[in-house]
């Protein structure tokens, strides 16, 4: 567990027992370090000055000692509608990562990043071009969601880790930032309102089903065949289809929670009837959930997005076989919201492009 960031010791990736034993050894009494979590995690400060309660010599010792994740705003987004909000927030370390904030009637949902870039290489998806720089620290996860309830002033009632980067290829730093999200102390978020999101990395399934968790699990399809699903998804060369649908099956064993199925619906590629009627075969019995992604075009690609009859004729054909199917609602394409459109974009100006065609 990485509770270090930027060289100095990472306070917020910390547990509460594992606080109090950092404060313990500064020579100062346990309880500063349930005033030290609540700051941390309950109101979400941005920096120590703020910890008025906090001595001044500890918060000193602590700005010296210890970095919070503290966030530059590179770039704010508004969707005409109003119901989507896209930040591109910059790092300690000169990285950029992105979060997009959706309002919806039950409440706001916040998709985070769980890396800088991603290395699974989707090849409709913009975050994998330039490949992985790093892993987040559970800290770093945090704040996305902390610094858009800061700056928005709203709570966020759902989270979606389902932005740039795989989860589950940073999995011990994602179970850590899914333990503090829903610590009673903190943000106090329930487990049923997180949603992880892979594209199938079977043992970290499995594992991740071990731990019982009560989250909900997603995993990114995209294909009804593994001939299919290897020409647009690197990973399929190494999980096949049937060991990938093992593996939900037993995490369902082991936590009774439904696992969620992402399928885009790319034009020409996956949205024939024919698929169609191959992916409700596969999930049968299952009590599945699909969800249907219209994919949202990437210029470096030259993937289109399936027309609305497919599209709807795709849905039909899953509910006759009596696969829940529902058409995720578009957010945010007035803003570039798909995963990894904004830090691409961002990334490009800084001179990007130059560097990948040396």
């Amino acid at each position: 567990m990485n509770c270090e960031l930027y060289g100095k010791t990472d306070i917020k990736s910390m547990t509460g027992h594992e606080l109090e034993e950092f404060i313990v050894k500064t020579g100062n009494p346990k309880f500063r370090a349930g005033q030290l979590y609540g700051w941390l995690h309950k109101k979400c400060a941005a920096g120590f000055s703020e910890m008025t309660n906090i001595p001044a010599a500890l918060r000193s010792k602590l700005g010296e000692e210890t970095t919070l994740p503290a966030f530059k705003v590179l770039a704010h987004l508004k969707s005409g509608k109003g119901d989507t909000e896209k930040f591109l927030f910059g790092l300690g370390d000169g990285n950029a990562i992105e979060s997009v904030l959706m309002r919806y009637k039950h409440g706001n949902s916040v998709c985070i990043s769980s890396q800088v870039g991603c290395r699974m290489g989707c090849k409709f998806c913009a975050s994998t071009l330039g490949g992985l720089v790093r892993n987040l620290n559970a800290s770093e996860m945090l704040e996305q969601v902390y610094s858009i309830q800061r700056i928005c002033g709203e709570r966020v009632s759902n989270v979606v880790v389902m932005g740039s980067g795989e989860p589950m290829d940073n999995f011990d730093n994602f179970v850590r930032f899914y333990e503090l999200i829903t610590d009673k102390d903190g943000q106090n978020l329930s487990g049923r309102n997180v949603t992880v999101s892979t594209c199938g990395l079977v043992p970290e399934i499995k594992k991740l089903a071990d731990l019982k968790l009560s989250l909900t699990l997603a995993v990114s399809l995209h294909a009804a065949s593994d001939e299919e699903r290897r020409k647009i998804m690197p990973v399929a060369k190494k999980y096949g289809i049937a060991e990938i649908l093992d593996a939900c099956r037993y995490y369902f064993d082991m936590t009774g929670r439904r696992v969620s199925f992402e399928y885009s619906l790319i034009s020409g590629e996956n949205d024939s009837p024919e698929d169609a009627e191959k992916l409700a075969a596969l999930l049968k019995g299952m009590g599945a959930h699909v969800n249907l992604i219209p994919v949202n075009p990437v210029k470096e690609r030259d993937y289109k997005r399936s027309n609305v009859t497919n599209i709807l004729n795709f849905q039909e054909i899953l509910e006759k076989n009596r696969i829940n199917a529902t058409i995720r609602r578009e957010m945010g394409a007035d803003i570039d919201a798909a995963c990894g459109q904004l830090r691409r974009s961002y990334e490009l100006s800084r001179g990007g492009k130059e560097k990948e065609e040396q």
